[in-house]
């Protein structure tokens, strides 16, 4: 009754499509949730996110929650996530994420999850690493660890929005660094929000593979056609 009282005054609403939420939703409503195109790349190795990694890196699965699409739903989700300070959106995409991949995955295959690290100037102005925060929700579910000082982000890079896959992949090379010997033997999950060309996953992943990890994979809350 309380709840009901207090969303009558301090009405929620859905950050995907501004609808009121309904008391059982975070916030995300069900029919966005519904109709966001997801890529289903849990169900078939060989997905379009998996393709972009080929004979670039080595992994074993690559996987990624929705299919990004400009002026979206999931454009605007992932806007609210990065820049009107809504972290607690990319763990709730994280929890969501972690029980669909639960269906595909028995048990998890993975030891460890490390978020793709913000520069500490970028972290600072923004507050939270949104990468981190969708780990988080992974984490949660499957009751594994987040490592998230494992990667270090050496250089301050500009935004990778409007460039080409060859000045994505000159802007990230070589900037990040191993800190300890945490991913030593271990089976890696690499999260980033979004994979568009790859290239700062790639970067992220030659870090890990030299610094000792059995096994990598990649996971997004969206991924670029």
């Amino acid at each position: 009754m309380i709840d009901d009282f207090v969303s009558l005054f301090f009405p929620r609403y859905c950050l995907g499509c501004s609808g009121s939420l309904a008391k059982d939703e975070q916030q995300v409503c069900i029919h966005c949730l519904t109709n966001i195109p997801k890529t289903k790349s849990h169900e078939e190795e060989t997905n379009f996110v998996a393709q972009k990694f080929y004979g670039k890196i080595k992994f074993d699965h690559a996987l990624a929650f929705f299919t990004f699409q400009q002026e979206g739903i999931v454009q605007k989700l992932l806007h609210q996530i990065k820049y009107n300070n809504q972290p607690q959106l990319a763990f709730e995409l994280g929890e969501r994420y972690a029980i669909e991949l639960s269906k595909r995955f028995e048990p998890i295959p993975f030891d460890l999850i490390i978020p793709v690290p913000l520069h500490f100037k970028k972290r600072k102005i923004r507050g939270y690493n949104q990468s981190e925060m969708f780990a988080d929700g992974l984490a949660s579910r499957w009751n594994i660890p987040v490592k998230a000082m494992a990667l270090e982000r050496k250089i301050f890079t500009t935004t990778q929005t409007s460039k080409t896959r060859i000045e994505r992949w000159k802007n990230v090379e070589s900037i990040f660094t191993i800190k300890d010997d945490s991913v030593l033997d271990q089976h890696i999950l690499l999260v980033d929000d979004v994979i568009t060309t790859g290239s700062t996953i790639e970067a992220c992943a030659a870090a890990l593979l030299e610094g000792g990890a059995k096994t990598l994979s990649v996971a997004a809350i969206a991924a670029a056609k």
